[in-house]
């Protein structure tokens, strides 16, 4: 499994959080596992999406980098880093 993670910067009045529409797009590229929205106490908002492999998070660069233009300029954030990463270890309590 990999990851894509992107920092943003909200900007006044913008939550942070992601719209309704903006989650179902990434949930549909081709080998999207699942995507995490976190807000900081700095207001530093992370997005972390989950790939199936590194074909699926290659392969879904390019529709996810026009989903983050879009969905940032929309809500007046700054897009401060993308990172990629591979996951090692997932547990989560059930």
């Amino acid at each position: 499994m990999f990851a894509r993670v992107s920092t943003y910067q909200p900007g006044p009045g913008s939550s942070g959080a992601p719209t309704d529409d903006t989650v179902s797009r990434v949930l549909q590229l081709p080998g999207c596992l699942g995507i995490y929205y976190l807000l900081g106490k700095d207001n530093k908002s992370l997005s972390i999406s989950l790939w199936e492999d590194q074909e699926a998070l290659a392969g879904s660069e390019e529709a996810a980098t026009k989903i983050r233009t879009e969905t940032s300029a929309e809500q007046h954030m700054q897009i401060l880093g993308v990172e990629e990463y591979e996951v090692l270890t997932r547990q989560l309590k059930g």
